[in-house]
This record gives C-alpha cells, structure tokens and sequence, in this order.
C-alpha cells in the first residue's frame, strides 16, 4: 500500500454534488458510487451502497453492500442507511468521494444482522437452500416466497436517524483509503460497529490470506474471523479481486452466501468498538 496515501480529507478540496460517479482504475476496471439506492437488487435494494467494482461495463457487486458500508448495531435495534449526499473531488492524480450515510433504516424481520450475528438463523436459510435444490416439489416457489412462508423475510422500515455517518474514499490508481467518521453518531447504547466491505458472490469466488488458506464457494464461510494479516478475494478464473488488511483494535471477517432471488454478496467486513470516533483502512484492488 503506498505510504503516502493517508489523507483522506483536505479542507481546500473543490467538492462537487453529484448523484452518481465512476473512476477508472484501469482500461477494465473502475469503482462507481450513487447517492441512491442503486443498484435495486434483491434484499437490500432499498439500502444505500458503499463503492462498487465495475468489469468491463459491469456492475459486479450482486446483492453486496459494497464497499466501506457502515452499519449501527444498538442494544434494541441494528440501523441501516436508505438516504444519503454524495460529493466528489478531483486532487490530482487521486479522486476524493465522500458520502454521508443518514442512518434511518431498520431490519423487519431480519437481514445480514442476523447473518452478522445470530449462527442458528444462519443455518436455517442454509438448509431451506439445501432443501430446495434437492426436493423438486420446492421449485415451484421462489427462495424469497419460501423464506417469506417461514416468516423470515425481509423489510426495512423507516426509523428516527441516529445521526449520519460521513465515509470518505480516496482513490489514487488502484488503492482506496476507506475514511469512515462516527463523530455525528448517538452514542447511547451503541454495541458496536460494521464496516462491510462486500461485492459478488458469483464473481468473486475464491479465498486466500497471508497464512497460505485458500477456499472457494461455500467453504468460505458466513461470517469466520480472520487471523492473517491479510486476506483476499478473488474471481475463481481471473485476476479480478480486493484485498483488506488486519486493522487494530477491529475484527476482520470473511463471508458468502448465495441463494437464489434472496442473497448474493461476498465480503471482508470489519467489528468495531463504539468507541472509535474514526476507522480507517485501505483496500487494494488486486489485479484489474
């Protein structure tokens, strides 16, 4: 990662509103952000979206947050953003995009809080999954029909904000500096912290890390902890992929899911204490 790349906010910036960006990484690759909730695809289609990878013209972040995507986990209820602003500098070489997440939304009945959080519901949507790829008498509903018959379907619903959230990417070739600033935030029974960090499951396929573990698919895991100082995702059959390094005093994660019409997101994800005012980390676009 290179070491002059750790400024994320300049006051003199000439910053632009906008509703939506792409910055070219390489002739394939680049990294797009709106300030809706695109793309609307499946769960989370009516919840902003961090930076999302774009291949060769497409969008690859399935049902993913993608990346640098805060999330407020409270003692009664775990908060989610729907509205946000979206400004953009140019500094140089490097393109400066920050984004305020208003953190107004709640999950009903459940969502990647309970996949965050709860291993037993977890399991169950694995083995409705399972159940429904073996048992054709189960194909004539869709997955999210299924779920929705066992009552573990999911809306979001619109709550009084707990404050706003600013993220601020800094991008400068293939390196994003993720700058994610909780200060205007109610602090109040406050648990805990994500950052998620998430694209397509069916694009980005493969795991390794600096420990030599390499997995693929389902092996990856729903939400296992990560020792290594690095670890990295990628395209099963490419060269595509991002990379996330260990942070201090935060947990990092991998995990994957997919199910049909219901969840397609892969991801490094980061646990923080409420107690961070400022979290910061760098991603590295390996390969584009």
């Amino acid at each position: 990662m290179p070491s002059n790349l750790s400024i994320t906010r300049k006051p003199d910036l000439d910053y632009s509103a906008t509703y939506a960006h792409t910055v070219p990484v390489s002739d394939s690759t680049g990294l797009r952000v709106y300030s809706d909730t695109r793309p609307h695809i499946w769960k989370i289609a009516d919840l902003q979206k961090g930076l999302i990878l774009v291949h060769n013209g497409t969008e690859t972040v399935g049902e993913g947050t993608g990346f640098g995507l805060p999330v407020l986990v409270y003692s009664d209820e775990t908060y989610f953003s729907a509205t946000s602003k979206l400004h953009v500098a140019q500094c140089e070489n490097r393109w400066v995009i920050r984004k305020e997440f208003i953190m107004d939304r709640v999950a009903r009945n459940s969502f990647r809080n309970v996949i965050l959080e709860n291993r037993k519901a977890r399991d169950l949507l694995a083995f409705l999954a399972h159940l429904y790829q073996l048992h054709p008498q189960f194909r004539f509903l869709t997955f999210k029909d299924l779920t929705r018959k066992m009552n573990i379907d999911t809306a979001f619903v619109k709550a009084k904000p707990k404050g706003r959230v600013t993220v601020t990417y800094t991008i400068d070739n293939q390196c994003i500096l993720v700058n994610a600033d909780f200060e205007h935030v109610k602090k109040e029974n406050l648990q805990k912290i994500f950052m998620l960090n998430e694209q397509e499951s069916r694009f980005y396929r493969k795991y390794f890390d600096s420990e030599g573990l390499q997995l693929t698919d389902e092996k990856i895991g729903a939400w296992d902890g990560i020792n290594a100082e690095w670890a990295c995702l990628m395209a099963l059959h490419g060269t595509l992929g991002f990379r996330l390094r260990k942070v201090e005093n935060a947990i990092l994660r991998r995990g994957r899911e997919f199910l049909r019409d219901s969840l397609d997101w892969i991801g490094l994800d980061y646990e923080i204490s409420p107690e961070n005012a400022v979290f910061e980390y760098p991603i590295e676009i390996v390969g584009a």
